[in-house]
């Protein structure tokens, strides 16, 4: 005899099994109007206060504790000199700034306005916070008046790939954790202020995902799971999935393995899934551990370090 089907109210626990349903109907259908699979933290539990401030207190930990590591020699000299303040303070850097101005312009709009968001950029640009060269030209032809759409390719005709779209990125994945199109599109114009290659905006996105999932979820594999079907730029595909056979494995890389096989650099493609891939691995170990795995492997341990920190 065959038992009767019990029906049941959803869980949160369910999310995974009923999104691996409906995915086909948006990949490959008219029957949905979406066209962006949601993820599983799209129907999960309100983020709580506690983690908000916690992502944007990770940022900037991540961001003022790795930029004495960042770069060669002359570049932690000049760090030396600049990297506090009047009283002793760490110094942060453009990271932390500009995920201030963005958050903050969110907060006074309540949706992505570009032209407030360059504004606020501009306005806020001081050499001293370590901003990259490029960005640091097109920031100050919009302080004169240049529109951002004609300063964001001024500097790179085809626009920026760097990481400065993603190391911003985090507000937007708090920000639209459960509105997975929304954040799609405030990731996308959020990063073309500055960073207007696909390679840069693709690292934007991924940086907001991971950051709306790590909220919603404990298990970092699951995390690194959803993040694998995110449609990224094929330049993401080996390093991303080079970082969950780690996750998945024995195997623990050192900082210098990580750093020669995912990246430690300035561009998008060379820092972003190192970030993911070293916040997942310590999530569940004290956040100082992470910050010296980061800064061990050289190259541009600010920004990967604020990346990691705010995941």
């Amino acid at each position: 005899m065959t038992a009767s089907p019990s029906i049941r109210s959803a869980r949160a626990a369910d999310a995974p099994a009923l999104l691996a349903i409906y995915r086909p109907y948006v990949e490959t259908t008219a029957v949905s109007f979406e066209t962006v699979v949601p993820l599983s933290s799209d129907s999960g539990k309100p983020v709580s206060k506690d983690q908000f401030e916690g992502t944007l207190v990770g940022l900037a930990l991540g961001d003022a504790l790795g930029a004495p590591f960042e770069g060669g020699p002359i570049e932690r000299l000049l760090w030396r000199c600049i990297g506090r303040t009047a009283d002793g303070k760490r110094r942060w850097t453009d990271d932390t700034q500009m995920s201030l101005d963005l958050a903050a312009s969110l907060i006074a709009n309540g949706r992505i306005i570009e032209h407030d968001i360059a504004q606020r950029f501009a306005a806020s640009y001081q050499w001293r916070r370590g901003y990259g060269p490029g960005a640091a030209k097109v920031l100050k032809r919009i302080r004169r008046g240049m529109p951002w759409r004609q300063a964001n390719r001024s500097v790179f005709a085809s626009g920026s790939y760097g990481n400065g779209g993603a190391m911003r990125a985090p507000v937007i994945g708090l920000y639209y954790q459960h509105q997975a199109e929304m954040l799609e599109d405030a990731c996308q114009r959020s990063a073309v202020l500055t960073h207007a290659h696909v390679l840069g905006v693709d690292g934007a996105r991924l940086i907001a995902h991971a950051t709306a999932l790590a909220v919603q979820q404990g298990d970092p594999l699951q995390v690194m799971s959803d993040i694998m079907r995110l449609r990224l730029d094929r330049a993401f595909e080996h390093p991303l999935a080079l970082a969950q056979q780690w996750l998945c494995g024995e195997h623990r890389p050192s900082p210098a393995e990580v750093a020669n096989k995912l990246g430690n650099g300035i561009s998008a493609v060379a820092s972003t899934p190192t970030a993911v891939f070293v916040a997942l691995r310590f999530v569940h170990e004290p956040f100082a551990d992470m910050i010296s795995f980061v800064c061990k492997g050289g190259g541009d341990t600010d920004t990967i370090a604020a990346m990691s920190g705010a995941i």
